[in-house]
């Protein structure tokens, strides 16, 4: 049932149909009364429709940064991607639920490939497929599941890409003038201790960034951090420390933050010294791969995992793991 007030110049409408509760103001009563009776008749309309038939591709996406997302570490990311598919795809975020199936994800994947890499595809299609899982499993939005049938993208093969200790670690840590066992005072120099940290711990690098007196254990040798997966796991993961991560860690352990650089200054810091050393190829996350490689001739593939933090062994083997067939080969 519809009432109307006045609201100032205008008409306030008020409608509460089955459970939904809407009003809006119009310029004249007559206005009111249309809208009102326009929306009471959907409103009556849509509760004998299926849920697929209701909802969105953008509904989906709203109610998952609101219900999923926000509970993620990468929940700006995840809402920046999703946000990014409904700008350039409009038509498709448009579609009600029940008409968006595979061939509409092929038009969408095939016109990202012409514009990004493979990878990026499959990270794109691995938060998609959580978000129409979530909606057909959880909220009963819809009946169907759109990825059945769709070709994932072939990524590229891993990086196999080792860090020299002499031609590039040295030459870099010089260039941003880090001294051995002097706490770092510039932006530079804390670049570099990271960078020897990662080598020697096989952190990732928002897990060192985010060492501090709360955080670091210099005495058992353990660090404790938030990963991105906590809200999975529903606590820190706790990364035991060679002891030439603590040597290093020691003149900073006292700090609040071990570290005052963030990420992305990390990244123009790192990659302005490889410009002065004329270094190719390098990557800052090649030292995670380096530091787990050189581990592993000193623990077994369990305990590797546990340093690591890798369920998934395969992953661990495939991407971290790499020692060439030729120093192997000299082993046996």
């Amino acid at each position: 049932m519809a009432s109307f007030t006045k609201h100032g110049d205008g008409w306030r409408a008020h409608i509460f149909v089955y459970g939904v509760r809407q009003t809006k103001v119009f310029r004249t009563q007559r206005e009111a009364k249309i809208w009102a009776s326009s929306r009471e008749t959907e409103i009556r309309a849509r509760q004998g429709a299926d849920a697929a038939e209701i909802h969105t591709v953008s509904d989906a996406f709203a109610r998952y940064v609101r219900d999923v997302s926000s509970t993620k570490q990468g929940e700006h990311k995840e809402r920046l991607r999703l946000a990014a598919f409904e700008r350039d795809f409009p038509h498709l975020a448009a579609l009600h639920l029940a008409d968006f199936k595979t061939p509409q994800l092929v038009e969408w994947r095939d016109a990202r490939l012409k514009k990004v890499s493979a990878s990026s595809v499959v990270r794109d299609i691995n938060l998609l497929r959580n978000v129409f899982i979530t909606a057909r499993k959880e909220w009963h939005w819809i009946h169907h599941h759109p990825f059945d049938g769709l070709k994932i993208p072939l990524e590229a093969p891993p990086r196999d890409r080792r860090v020299d200790p002499w031609k590039e670690v040295r030459p870099l840590v010089r260039a941003l003038g880090y001294v051995s066992g002097v706490a770092p005072e510039t932006k530079s120099q804390e670049v570099a201790l990271a960078f020897l940290v990662a080598l020697r711990a096989g952190m990732r690098v928002s897990e060192i960034l985010r060492l501090g007196k709360g955080t670091l254990d210099i005495e058992r040798r353990v660090a404790t951090v938030q990963h991105k997966t906590q809200y999975l796991t529903q606590k820190p993961r706790r990364i035991p420390l060679t002891r030439h991560a603590v040597r290093l860690l020691k003149p900073v352990a006292d700090r609040e933050r071990c570290f005052t650089v963030d990420a992305e200054s990390l990244d123009t810091l790192f990659r302005k010294a490889k410009a002065r050393c004329r270094i190719e190829g390098i990557q800052f996350r090649d030292t995670r791969a380096e530091a787990l490689t050189r581990l592993a001739r000193k623990v077994d593939v369990l305990t590797l995992s546990k340093i690591s933090g890798h369920k998934d062994l395969e992953m661990l083997s495939r991407v971290y793991y790499r020692e060439s067939e030729e120093d192997i080969a000299a082993r046996i």
